[in-house]
């Protein structure tokens, strides 16, 4: 179109200058014509007037058209001056427009190039996995020829496994029919009395499970006390501090009610302490067995009646705090908040005690509840506890608001502070413990569901709880007669036995005589130093004996003198009575008796003592010597025995340390093992049932692979077309 317009433009351009030539020769032409029309008017001025008024008129028409031929000249130079102006605008146009398309062209031929790389590359990659998915699907193949006829295999054995296993039934049929006289497996009543089969892993776990509900139930007990005891105190403090003033009949009545809480909330824990007790290793834990669950059911009970007993008086206290003069509009709604959130905890707590009451019923009444309904009993169970949890969180977001509100009152003491943090602090620690329930009661619901059928073999559950009660009893006694049938071993060293000893050996790190060695050079040392501590001791005995005869010769001598007694001086006077008790032994010639620690010596005392001392001394002597001797012996075995059970303890220990080494590196290999079978079976089922998902997808990714480089080429193909167009654009704008 420009091209067009510039043609129009030029032709135009071409036929104005021609036109102006011709009207410039026609100029010259009438101005030549002029100069000979006046050349011949100078010369025939004189011819005559008809003629120069004919050349007048004449003169007039010529300057008419040579004015029209000015203007129009005129009104074409200036369409001329126009047209060039608009032509060279057009042409910086088209030329800045040109550049810009220059630079779109080279920017679109980059891309082009890039593009065209990037195809050409993704076509050699698909072309390399389409090669490589060749000999993939090839080696696939393979082997899922391979597992047909390993499938031909298995079902060849299966058919002969499974025509051996009905011979041995047709066999086995045949005994039991020609030598059982009794199946009692026919009858219901009968078969709830045979003992089944052991599950100790089923029984490990449900102890397991019920210690972590123990656990679980001991945090909410605890934070149920703390509930309501610093409710009662919250009640004894608020909206009337009772230390000032009288509150109440109603919070009264309330707070006495509140105090009583700790008689109905500490059974729970034991019923549910009695019930883990009853879980054993070697019991069947079922729901007709655990006897032990109605009296926590029944603790329950007597919780909710103390639930429901004190809702009526906590709704009216509620609604004394709204009619209080201190209540704003905001607390009201809170207190209002928490009025229904209170209801719907005993909902809570009486819906669950119905559906526990359900569950009791199997050991108590069978007939009570239908085997079909245990597992939706069950489900109800975690949706009320799941109900519970959620109760406690908006208890715990509406009293956070409360005690927000209250703190800010100008007469907020406090006690009513700290008071409503410690309750904030439990309601946060029951819903804590509400959640953690819940949650655990979801995540074992499964197995609660699955243990249900743990019954006799070929029953579907116990009759009734006597059955069960006599199916305990007998596994007992088979229990023991087991036992009974138990041969004793050889006198020969169990291998058990000597594998500890050698590790015992193994684990010392001193020989047996080198200990030996050094604990009699121990008791060596230890007898001389007894032997040289007890001859000090005897001659300070006998040094003191010494004293004694002299000071009692002194008192002698002075016994005829009198002595007066001084009342701040005792034991002067206890001195002197002791003098006149032995001056009359003395005299009397009766034999005086000294108590020591080590023994009792007898001594007379009279006119032949100093001939007789020496052979006293030695005496006392052989006495303490042979005390001696006797207390050193009896020490020398009391350290031999000390000694000998360190060492054993010693060992112990290091066999003790030695053993839980071993233990976790066996829990170690036993987890390690039984991941790696998990592994296996998995991989062993997975392996199986991909090989013919691979083929078909291998197919499908060959399809699709076909269809992207189909497009692929396509996407080339337009890009080659658009880069020629382009081209010829480019080529039309140059």
């Amino acid at each position: 179109m420009k091209d067009q317009s510039l043609r129009k433009l030029q032709q135009e351009m071409d036929s104005l200058t021609f036109r102006n030539q011709q009207l410039a020769k026609r100029v010259e032409l009438l101005q030549d014509e002029l100069a000979l029309s006046e050349a011949k008017g100078k010369k025939n001025k004189k011819s005559g007037d008809s003629s120069s008024q004919l050349s007048q008129e004449q003169k007039s028409v010529f300057d008419e058209d040579l004015q029209k031929k000015i203007e129009e000249n005129e009104r074409l130079h200036i369409q001329f001056f126009e047209a060039d102006e608009r032509h060279k605008r057009l042409e910086a146009e088209l030329k800045n427009r040109l550049e810009v398309l220059e630079t779109d062209a080279a920017q679109h031929q980059a891309v082009v190039d890039s593009l065209t790389r990037k195809y050409i590359d993704t076509i050699e990659k698909l072309q390399n996995d389409k090669t490589n998915l060749e000999i993939k699907s090839q080696t696939l193949e393979r082997e899922a020829k391979e597992c047909r006829f390993r499938a031909e295999e298995c079902q060849q054995q299966l058919k002969n496994l499974h025509a051996d296993l009905g011979r041995r039934l047709d066999d086995s049929l045949c005994i039991i029919n020609e030598k059982v006289p009794f199946n009692d497996t026919r009858s219901i009543q009968y078969n709830a009395l045979n003992v089944p089969l052991h599950n100790r892993r089923c029984q490990l776990k449900l102890r397991d499970i019920a210690g972590q509900a123990l656990a679980f139930v001991q945090d909410l007990v605890t934070a149920l006390l703390n509930f309501h005891t610093y409710m009662e105190q919250r009640v004894q403090i608020f909206p009337i501090d009772s230390a000032t003033d009288t509150i109440s009949p109603l919070n009264q009545k309330f707070s006495q009610y509140l105090h009583e809480n700790a008689s109905y909330v500490r059974p729970l824990e034991e019923g549910m302490l009695h019930l883990f007790e009853s879980i054993t290793e070697d019991t069947v834990t079922v729901l007709e067995t655990t006897v032990k669950l109605k009296v926590f059911s029944e603790h329950l009970t007597s919780y909710t009646c103390f639930l429901r007993k004190i809702l009526p008086y906590q709704l009216k206290s509620l609604e004394e705090e709204c009619e209080s003069s201190l209540c704003t509009a905001a607390l009201r709604a809170r207190n209002l908040e928490l009025h229904n959130d209170m209801k719907k905890i005993t909902a809570v707590f009486e819906k669950l005690h119905v559906y526990i009451s359900l569950i009791v019923l199997p050991s108590i009444r069978p007939e009570g509840l239908l085997r079909t309904n245990y597992s939706s009993v069950f489900t109800h169970i975690a949706a009320g506890l799941h109900g519970f949890h959620n109760v406690m969180k908006e208890v715990s977001k509406h009293y956070s608001q409360k005690a927000a509100l209250e703190h800010e009152l100008p007469t907020a003491t406090q006690k009513l502070i700290t008071t409503n943090d410690c309750i904030l602090s439990s309601v946060v620690a029951l819903t804590n413990g509400a959640g953690k329930i819940a949650s655990f009661f979801s995540n074992n619901l499964d197995h609660f569901m699955a243990s249900l059928s743990y019954g006799p073999k070929g029953g579907t559950e116990f009759i009734s709880p006597l059955s069960a009660e006599c199916m305990l009893q007998y596994k007992k006694k088979a229990v023991a007669y087991m036992k009974s049938l138990k041969k004793p071993y050889s006198d020969s060293v169990p291998y058990e036995e000597a594998l500890a000893n050698r590790r015992v050996l193994l684990s010392s790190t001193e020989s047996r005589e080198g200990l030996a060695q050094q604990v009699q050079q121990s008791l060596e040392k230890i007898a001389k130093l007894e032997q040289e501590k007890e001859h000090w001791m005897l001659e300070a005995q006998l040094a003191k004996i010494k004293l004694e005869k002299e000071n009692q010769k002194l008192k002698s001598s002075l016994s005829g003198q009198l002595i007066e007694p001084m009342p701040e001086n005792s034991v002067l006077l206890n001195a002197a009575e002791q003098e006149k008790e032995v001056s009359i032994k003395k005299t009397s010639g009766e034999p005086v008796k000294k108590m020591s620690l080590i023994g009792m010596l007898t001594m007379t005392t009279g006119s032949k003592e100093a001939p007789e001392a020496k052979s006293r001394e030695d005496l006392i002597k052989n006495h303490y010597m042979a005390r001696i001797v006797e207390l050193t012996s009896l020490l020398q075995l009391a350290d031999s025995k000390s000694v000998h059970f360190h060492a054993e303890c010693r060992a112990l220990a290091k066999r003790l340390s030695l053993a839980e080494k071993s233990k976790e590196s066996l829990v170690e290999e036993m987890k390690l093992a039984s991941q790696s079978i998990s592994r296996l079976q998995d991989e062993l089922t997975t392996t199986k049932r991909s090989y013919e998902d691979q083929l078909s997808m291998m197919s499908d990714h060959l399809c699709s692979m076909n269809e992207t480089l189909s497009k692929q080429r396509e996407e080339i193909d337009t890009l080659k077309m658009s880069k020629v167009g382009y081209q010829v654009l480019y080529l039309l704008w140059a």
